[in-house]
């Protein structure tokens, strides 16, 4: 069963073409014309093993907020319609990435119930071109969308740079192990439910 979800997305502020192979190789294409947001997503890729292509154009002449809340949404999007109905997922997981002097911790829960907890101080207002604000709206517009509870926690770290990328590639390393089937529980939904 192959788990591939594309998405595209169009508003009066952006236009984004998205999709996702959940049982990928960490391949990515990405041009979302926000050079530290690409860097990001391309870590996201590479260390979740999801293949991620992405395609955004958007209002960046204003600022650059629809283009990251709107990437953040057709990702998410495309993830859940990837997973379908979640069956056979190992849906929770949990990871510590430290990155030089900075270490982060994230727990997920691939639950259907969208939730964002966000503990991250950084000490910059910018990092490149981007807001350092912003971030969280990437992170929320992102759980939302594809029905994650996502508690993103930065226990200590200096550099911002480091901090974001460290929350970046902790979620990665968490969805590869939520999204993985787990072979003791192939073909049944991880809940009592019987749904997620």
């Amino acid at each position: 069963m192959s788990r591939i979800g594309k998405v595209s997305r169009k508003t009066k502020e952006t236009s984004i073409n998205v999709e996702v192979n959940i049982d990928g190789k960490g391949q990515y294409k990405i041009d979302t014309g926000i050079g530290f947001l690409d860097h990001m997503l391309e870590q996201l890729s590479k260390h979740s093993l999801i293949d991620l292509k992405v395609k955004a154009k958007g209002d960046t002449h204003i600022d650059l907020h629809h283009t990251t809340e709107d990437t953040g949404i057709a990702i998410g999007e495309a993830l859940k319609k990837a997973l379908k109905d979640f069956k056979g997922i190992k849906r929770y997981s949990h990871a510590m990435i430290p990155m030089d002097e900075t270490l982060t911790r994230v727990a997920i829960d691939v639950s259907n119930r969208p939730y964002l907890i966000w503990k991250v101080k950084l000490k910059v207002e910018r990092l490149g071109e981007m807001d350092t604000e912003l971030f969280k709206e990437w992170f929320q517009a992102f759980s939302q969308s594809a029905g994650i509870t996502l508690h993103m926690e930065n226990i200590y770290g200096d550099n911002s740079h480091h901090i974001i990328e460290s929350c970046f590639k902790a979620l990665a390393r968490s969805l590869r192990t939520a999204l993985e089937i787990d072979p003791r529980n192939k073909k049944s939904i991880p809940s009592t439910k019987g749904s997620l």
